[in-house]
């Protein structure tokens, strides 16, 4: 098991595919049954929209998008932390109606490795979907086209900025590297602003929220709209030709001079490493 002593299962027809009006009546009926103190939801698209609307109908409080998560020892209640604003500094919040809601950050948190020697009890419930509550349907899906790593997936990004100065390097120099690392091309907003790469590229508080174990932000200034997006990455490394771009303060490892020549060199380096 992974930690789990007791899950809860609910099978229906109606639960094929996420329609917000059946996962909240199976959300509510299961909490009404179950009475948790907690609920933990992924910052996912699903758990983006579901957890508001619960938090709603529980009339109960909501923190979106958490980087950490602790119980206070004296209150018992759940501290919560998150970015605020725009990703330049960090909250705690915690609320004493009960359940409390919170949302995590896709990637903030390492999962615990499965220990063999534990069971945990699978419990079926049951729950009844009215679907005459169900007030919208899907009428069609448009999946979007990726070819490669997705970035939410990328165990590293090569991320472009305003400094790439076009859309060559996103589809050379950048591509490059982050095909040795086996990892997916990235871009800040201006890029995608100015047609240089696909919307799909865009990380930042209006794009993707990454987390990858390496993250090069490349030609990036570094504001905080950007830094938002890829903030909870286990490694950020900055290359950046201006030596005060704020970029460096909030990198972990920098390096000053122009990506034309640094990411090459750093390319042909890896390459070198990784065949020996």
């Amino acid at each position: 098991a992974f930690g789990a002593d007791k899950v809860y299962t609910v099978e229906d027809s109606a639960l094929k595919r996420y329609e917000a009006d059946c996962y909240m009546q199976v959300a509510d009926q299961v909490i009404g049954q179950v009475s948790p103190r907690v609920i933990l939801l992924g910052n996912t698209p699903m758990g983006a929209d579901l957890a508001p609307r619960l938090a709603f109908r529980l009339q109960v409080g909501l923190s979106t998008d958490c980087l950490e998560l602790s119980i206070d020892p004296g209150t018992k209640q759940l501290m919560q932390t998150s970015s605020v604003y725009g990703g330049n500094a960090q909250a705690v919040f915690t609320a004493e109606a009960l359940p409390q809601i919170a949302t995590i950050r896709v990637k903030a948190m390492s999962p615990i490795k499965r220990d063999g020697s534990r069971k945990g009890e699978v419990i079926p419930t049951k729950v009844a979907v009215d679907m005459s509550k169900v007030k919208t349907k899907i009428v069609g899906t448009i999946k979007e086209e990726v070819t490669g790593v997705k970035l939410e997936d990328a165990p590293a990004i090569v991320c472009g900025g305003r400094g790439c100065g076009g859309p060559d390097p996103y589809n050379t120099t950048l591509k490059e590297l982050a095909a040795v690392l086996k990892g997916a091309v990235g871009a800040s907003r201006p890029p995608c602003d100015n047609g240089w790469v696909p919307e799909a590229m865009h990380i930042g508080l209006t794009g993707k929220i990454v987390a990858p174990d390496i993250y090069f932000a490349i030609a990036i200034s570094g504001a905080s709209q950007h830094m938002s997006g890829c903030s909870g990455s286990k490694t950020i490394i900055a290359i950046n030709k201006d030596p005060e771009a704020n970029i460096f303060k909030q990198a972990h490892y920098g390096v000053v001079g122009k990506f034309e020549d640094v990411v090459p060199a750093l390319t042909n380096k890896l390459k070198e490493l990784l065949a020996g």
